[in-house]
């Protein structure tokens, strides 16, 4: 398959890693890996901050990057969340015929990276190894809006190696939410302080998730903290081998 890959502009920014991994599952996979390189901003943040009129022309840009793809692959779940509940939303307000089709096409072949392994190619086991003992985050808008539900843990499950803990609390949200972090940082500052006890408490070395907003957040507070507990991206983990193991 031809797989296009939206890296989102938070991941092309802060974590590199992130998208040299999921290209490195896909690869190993025998997919072909494109990268449509006039990509931007998906924009969530534009969107979810009043700033709506300048959000869509980042759609019009969406779709004209990556119309006609066979499959979109995104290392963020809220990035895909948020082309699924808003960008028909935000087409039928441009009100281009043309581009609510063309959207229509595209929106269905556009998947979250661990959502496309399992639920687009069937698979739990990419062939992956990471001898540590890591604990796995659900991120809001992957349990809630995309209904991940397993898919992540199963994909986890299926590493050589791993010891993978359960976290208590899986379903609860860690505290950033964006802007929300810096609207109620009291709030978020609790929420998080929750959340990293539960991870503490699994005496895990790493911490997953499939958002790399949730674990920049998490390891802020675990960072704080002075623990040697890391945080690493989902992609990361399938992407190491026996011998070349990513930490």
């Amino acid at each position: 398959m031809r797989v296009s890959l939206f890296i989102t502009c938070y991941n092309d920014t802060l974590f590199p890693d992130t998208g040299k991994s999921v290209v490195r599952v896909l690869e190993r996979l025998g997919h072909t890996v494109e990268f449509p390189a006039g990509q931007t901003c998906c924009g969530q943040m534009h969107y979810n901050t009043g700033y709506q009129a300048e959000a869509m022309p980042l759609l019009e840009r969406f779709v004209a990057q990556f119309k006609g793809a066979e499959a979109v692959v995104v290392p963020s779940s809220s990035c895909v969340a948020m082309m699924r509940d808003h960008y028909p939303i935000m087409a039928e307000h441009i009100g281009k015929p043309e581009l609510t089709a063309e959207l229509n096409k595209l929106l269905p072949n556009v998947y979250e990276f661990s959502e496309f392994l399992t639920k687009r190619l069937g698979l739990t086991d990419v062939g992956a190894y990471y001898p540590h003992k890591v604990t796995y985050h659900a991120s809001c808008h992957g349990l809630r809006n995309l209904g991940l539900g397993d898919g992540p843990q199963q994909l986890l499950r299926a590493v050589k190696g791993i010891d993978l803990v359960e976290i208590a609390g899986l379903e609860q949200c860690c505290g950033f939410g964006g802007t929300f972090a810096v609207k109620n940082a009291e709030v978020s500052s609790a929420m998080l302080a929750e959340k990293t006890n539960a991870i503490l408490n699994t005496k895990a070395e790493a911490c997953t998730a499939c958002d790399n907003s949730c674990l920049m957040h998490i390891q802020g507070a675990l960072h704080r903290q002075r623990t040697p507990v890391r945080t690493i991206h989902l992609a990361e983990i399938l992407a190491s081998e026996d011998g070349a193991v990513i930490a």
